[in-house]
């Protein structure tokens, strides 16, 4: 049976001068399919198969092709945008046809030239489109283990929830927002850590390095600020989370850890106004 959207093998049943006719079946029966003869494998002759991509063209036509695209159905991958219209984007897949990603199906904005996340669909027509909408299409059956570094694109962003990213581009993951630091948008390309896999496969990210490394750069960090600051900062515990995300882009806990690093090296001390720098 045919399926639009894959690699598949199909059997040669005639050849001419256009090309070879590949034979499939369908719900309405038997036809066949036209693979141009410059496209056609040395030596072939009738009887053998040949795998090709299968798909409908601008005129509603099935037809084949021996070039593998950049994507097909079942997968998620990044794709380059080559023309935007009031109706949707073009993206270039490798075939002589770009692909059409609906405006309905883009999110955020969608630039010529950019590289957009995007899973296939078969329309109502029974043409292939892309979607930016992936959620469905991300597996849960990653190799990832708890501290384990990944990269992965941002393709959702749910202000009560948190930033979805598509790890590797295959496999479900968020950063809830208490593990957000600065603002990211569709598209962004992030390195994360995995800090948990949950019973269903999914994976909770963060962007943070493991609690000790995180307090020698923080540390290190807070040192830096200090030392432009002509050795004050006027941040300390009765600072709200808010004022030391905005100064520092930390949270209070890390703030808190690794002050008290600094303070068990003597690198520090605590003023009324806020913090020290005692390494002159």
């Amino acid at each position: 049976m045919i399926e639009l959207g894959k690699m598949q093998k199909l059997k040669v049943i005639k050849m001419t001068e256009m090309g070879a006719y590949l034979n499939f079946e369908d719900a309405e029966g038997t036809d066949d399919i036209l693979l141009l003869k410059n496209q056609i494998p040395q030596e072939c002759e009738i009887g053998n198969e040949i795998e090709v991509f299968v798909y409908k063209d601008s005129e509603d036509k099935i037809i084949a092709t021996v070039r593998k695209p950049n994507l097909t159905i079942g997968e998620v991958g990044l794709i380059r945008v080559v023309e935007t219209t009031k109706f949707g984007a073009f993206l270039d897949w490798g075939l002589e046809k770009d692909l059409l990603l609906p405006l309905r199906e883009q999110v955020g904005q969608v630039i010529k030239g950019d590289l957009c996340l995007v899973g296939l669909y078969i329309n109502n027509g029974d043409k292939i489109c892309a979607t930016m909408y992936i959620y469905d299409m991300l597996g849960t059956e990653s190799p990832y283990k708890k501290n384990d570094r990944a990269y992965g694109t941002v393709y959702s962003i749910n202000k009560e929830m948190g930033v979805f990213v598509a790890v590797d581009n295959k496999y479900h993951g968020l950063i809830l927002n208490k593990e957000l630091y600065g603002s990211y948008q569709i598209g962004d390309n992030l390195e994360v850590r995995i800090k948990n896999v949950r019973d269903d496969g999914k994976l909770e990210l963060s962007l943070r390095k493991q609690v000790q490394n995180e307090i020698e750069s923080d540390a290190q960090m807070i040192i830096e600020r200090l030392k432009l600051g002509g050795g004050n900062l006027l941040l300390n515990d009765n600072s709200s989370p808010d004022q030391i995300k905005a100064e520092l882009n930390i949270s209070k806990g890390a703030f808190k850890r690794a002050v008290g690093r600094l303070l068990k090296e003597g690198a520090i001390e605590i003023t009324e106004e806020g913090i020290e720098l005692r390494w002159k």
